[in-house]
Formats: structure tokens, sequence, C-alpha cells
């Protein structure tokens, strides 16, 4: 293996691989690619410890067309990934989001960001309480003022899938993908030089791609650069109801969407159980080797949320958790993309903010641009870009779950 690589990705997970993958998948593209993964299991990785789901219902309409476009790959997937006779499946379920609105604040937010949504071309309707009760019999809508309802474009898929698949394609078009850590990253001025491995190896970069997820500003600083990224935690419950509302919806063919209530917890089927979780009570940052499960967020937040919205979730039982980290972008909540002002050859593809999955092929598709143009060729990303990070302009995206 050489020492030199006109691209050294760090961070190896669905961000890392898909960057990989798209520069690797275009002609004009013929350099040499490392990725550099300190855990080749993944197992602690933002994608697999995800909620595994897409959706159109932002409030930011590049956000929206992020997702639009994650869905075209989504249903190409297993012919865009294909390696031989492995065609990668994502099992894709289209469930659709539905948000619920109480007062008259939400009301003003879900209808201002259905507009924004709409625009896009997205397949969004807003539901009247009635229309609510007749689309979902088991819920309890007494308290709800406004409904927003995900028609088609939204669901969830398999995320493991997604993140072997852009991996195993990026292998197969020539990416070099490694087991170390890197430790040091070397400037000379205004550019990235080499980076330095846990094994002793100084890796020779042409430019670099900083897709660690939560621990980006542990690997900017490094660089000696900043970034407003943490590792916040985020506990999923698995849970089996005694008697189960799926197959109960009016809409969709009977199936139940991912629900985010009022308040903020959500829940959606999951075979045949479900799962569900919450925004925590104080969300602060945490160390990056935390994930202990927060147990006693579904007895205080989460059961009486569901029991209040559905009899049907009266009588559920604990089957499973995990814990999970957002790559949380303490500015605006949105991702950073693009090359750092101060190191032109240092590229941000950070601080997703729990929408890392499903905006990694859009965001793999635009830093390849990056790279071998300069700029964006199809989406335009350049809004989500350092440059507002250095201003302290916050480019907000107010659909945070």
């Amino acid at each position: 293996m050489s020492d030199r690589y006109d691209v050294v990705i760090v961070g190896g997970a669905v961000i890392g691989s898909a960057i990989a993958y798209y520069l690797t998948a275009n002609p004009d593209f013929d350099g040499r690619v490392l990725v550099v993964e300190r855990d080749p299991t993944y197992a602690r990785s933002s994608t697999a410890l995800s909620f595994s789901s897409i959706r159109t219902q932002f409030s930011n309409p590049i956000n929206v067309q992020i997702s639009q476009y994650g869905l075209e790959v989504i249903r190409d997937f297993a012919a865009m990934t294909q390696v031989g006779d492995n065609r990668p499946d994502l099992q894709f379920q289209p469930g659709g989001y539905l948000f619920l609105a109480r007062d008259a604040d939400q009301v003003q937010v879900m209808r201002e960001n259905h507009a924004v949504q709409r625009a896009c071309g997205a397949d969004v309707v807003l539901w009247s309480r009635d229309d609510l009760a007749e689309a979902f019999p088991h819920l309890r809508v007494e308290d709800v003022a406004l409904a927003s309802y995900g028609r088609s474009g939204e669901g969830w898929f398999d995320n493991a899938a997604m993140m072997a698949g852009f991996r195993q394609k990026a292998r197969a078009q020539g990416a070099e993908f490694l087991t170390d850590e890197v430790t040091g990253i070397s400037r000379e001025g205004d550019r990235v030089t080499s980076v330095k491995l846990a094994s002793g190896r100084v890796i020779g970069a042409g430019m670099l791609v900083n897709a660690t997820g939560p621990r980006a500003a542990f690997t900017a600083r490094m660089a000696g650069l900043t970034i407003p990224v943490e590792p916040r935690k985020r506990t999923v419950f698995v849970f089996d109801c005694a008697k189960s509302p799926e197959g109960t919806a009016r809409v969709n063919g009977g199936r139940l969407p991912l629900m985010i209530d009022a308040g903020g917890v959500f829940s959606r089927p999951e075979g045949r159980y479900f799962i569900a979780g919450c925004p925590p009570v104080q969300d602060t940052a945490v160390d990056y080797d935390d994930f202990d499960p927060r147990h006693d967020e579904f007895e205080e937040l989460v059961w009486p949320a569901l029991a209040a919205r559905s009899e049907a979730f009266e009588a559920i039982k604990v089957v499973g958790q995990w814990a999970g980290h957002y790559a949380f972008n303490t500015l605006d909540h949105n991702m950073i993309v693009g090359p750092s002002p101060e190191v032109g050859n240092f590229l941000f593809a950070n601080g997703f903010s729990g929408h890392g999955l499903q905006q990694a092929p859009a965001v793999g598709r635009g830093v390849s641009e990056l790279i071998l143009y300069g700029g964006f060729r199809t989406l335009d990303l350049s809004p989500l870009g350092f440059e507002r990070i250095a201003q302290n302009r916050p480019f907000l995206e107010r659909a945070v779950i």
C-alpha cells in the first residue's frame, strides 16, 4: 500500500463510504482514495445506531431536496451498488412521517414548514383533527390542532445495508479501506500534508475529508481547526404491545407511520414490535464513549406520551434498548459540508444532527463534486458550508427530532 493518496477520508461509516463511492464512480476521477476507520465493526457508529428513516418534512428547502435525492438512491440502491451477484436490499418501508401539533405556535411552524415542503414538490398533506381520526382510528386526537403527514417519499430502511453497500462498491471501484486510527494531522501553512496513524504510519494526503461523526471536533482539532459539533445521546426503546394497532390505519395499506407527538416523543413499527424515543430533558454533550441507555426516559417520558395518545400503547413492554450519538451541530442543527477557509484541502462532512443516514447520498455526491470540480454540480449545498460557522450565522433547521 502506497503512503500517499489523493484523498484521505477519516471515518468509514455511511458518510465516509458514500463519499468514497461517489468519487470512485465518477469517470472524471483517476486518483487514489483511502478511507481510514478506527472500528471495523462500526458497532458504535451513528450509522449503526440510527433510527434508520428518511423524510421530506423539514423546514429548510435544501434539506427537503437532499432527502428527495436520498429516496431516489434508496430506490435504485441495489443496481447502483451491485458487486457480482451481491445486490444490497435496503428493505425500504414506505411508512411516512406523522407530525402532531397542539398549540398555536406549533401550528404556525407546521404551516410554514408545509409551505416549504410543497414548494419543493414533497407529497405532504395537512390534516385536521377529524382527518387524523379518520386515517388512524387508534389515536386519541382531542388535543391535536393540526397534523402533517407524508403520503409518499418517506419511510425507513436498513441502515447497515446502506453503509455496507456503499463500502463494498467503493472498494470494488478502487477505494482502499484501512483499519487504523488517525492520531495526528500535519499542516504546512494552509494545507494538510499528511496524517499520522496509531500504527505509526504516516500517510500523505492531497485532500482530507473529516467524516468522523460525533468525533468531528476531535478530528478537526488535530489540524488546528474548530467546529461546533458534539456528541448528544439518544436512547431508543424497542417495545411490544399487548394489542398492537399495526394494520389499523385507513391509509397506506394499513401501515402505521413514524409518529412524532407534539411533545417530541416519536415511535414507529419495527417488524412485530415498535421502537420509540424522545429528546432528553437535559440535552447536553456526552463523552465520546458514553453509550449507556437512559432507561428512565421510557417510564418518565416515552410511555406516558404514548399511552395518552393511544389505548393500544397503554399495555406495552420494553424488550430492548440502545443508545447512540447524534453528531450535533450546536449552531443551527444543520450539516457542515465543504472546505475550511483556513485550510483549503481540509473538507468537512459533519454536524448532521441525527440526519446523516438519510443525507449520506447527497453529501457523498456533493463532496465528490467539490473534490473533482471545486464546486457543486448538482444540488447546491454551499449554504451549508463552513463560512456560516466562521461568521456565527445560523442556517437553521427547525424540524429536528
